[in-house]
């Protein structure tokens, strides 16, 4: 609706995982150089952490666009699979037909591929979102997966992605093999103050230009103060506040604008009844 309006060629702060719209601040990058390395030298399992909101699901498919032809990937977004599901799922993303559904039928294929890339030189990366959904059987079933490795390497790097109750999960005693396997590990922090206008700086940039749009240093500090650095919360006000400043007409976001915003998401309306 306000696009034209402040001469945007795309909405800057939609809450989906959109990659060209990633701003590697310093935890951010922190993140997904823990990743590349993790990977580029077989390290097995990575586990990586945040709050909900802070980009770690943009931070995957990120990694996903890094990652070249000589990785093979499989990006699993549904953890509450069952186990069997989930190795058919696992499969199919790697773009392996199952030749029979049954547990060993699937491990079996997956060994077979696994060799194979590894013939070719390439390697083969599972990344399991939102992980600390996953039971612990299911993750027993997952640490099971990293024993298809030679006397050198590991043929599956296995990356774990979720909110910091998976490190709560991970250190339940049935789990202590899995936990004992992590070799690199990594909590997304929020977003420091001068970050938050940086973050909207550049979705403003990728989405623009729009030169004349501004957020002031008043609904800067605002935003900060109410998401507490959490991306996620950041798009949701500054979209809201887009919006408002486009009714308003206006292409300067202040600090007033800011709270009402805020007050509206917490469903403070002003009623006028007469």
């Amino acid at each position: 609706m306000y696009l034209e309006f402040y001469g945007l060629k795309e909405n800057p702060f939609n809450v989906t995982s959109d990659p060209n719209f990633l701003y590697l601040s310093h935890t951010h990058k922190e993140a997904l150089d823990h990743l590349l390395y993790g990977i580029n030298h077989r390290k097995g399992f990575i586990e990586i952490t945040g709050e909900i909101g802070a980009g770690k699901t943009t931070i995957c498919r990120a990694l996903l666009n890094q990652l070249g032809s000589k990785t093979k990937t499989s990006f699993i977004l549904n953890s509450n699979l069952p186990e069997i599901q989930l190795l058919e799922a696992i499969l199919n993303d790697f773009g392996i037909a199952p030749e029979r559904r049954s547990k060993g039928a699937f491990l079996r294929q997956l060994n077979r591929f696994l060799l194979e890339q590894l013939s070719r030189g390439n390697n083969a990366v599972l990344i399991i979102d939102e992980a600390q959904n996953l039971r612990s059987s299911t993750l027993e079933a997952v640490r099971l997966l990293s024993n298809i490795e030679t006397e050198k390497e590991k043929l599956l790097q296995i990356v774990l992605v979720g909110q910091p109750q998976l490190r709560n999960k991970l250190n339940s005693p049935e789990l202590l093999q899995l936990r004992q396997r992590i070799s690199v590990r990594f909590h997304i922090r929020a977003l420091e103050r001068n970050e938050v206008q940086q973050y909207i700086e550049h979705r403003l940039n990728v989405a623009g230009p729009a030169g004349g749009t501004t957020f002031t240093p008043g609904a800067i500090d605002h935003i900060y103060q109410y998401s507490r650095g959490v991306p996620r919360i950041i798009n949701v006000v500054c979209d809201k506040a887009l919006l408002l400043g486009f009714v308003r007409g206006t292409r300067s976001i202040e600090h007033d604008l800011i709270r009402k915003c805020i007050e509206e998401l917490e469903g403070q309306f002003d009623l006028d009844i007469t």
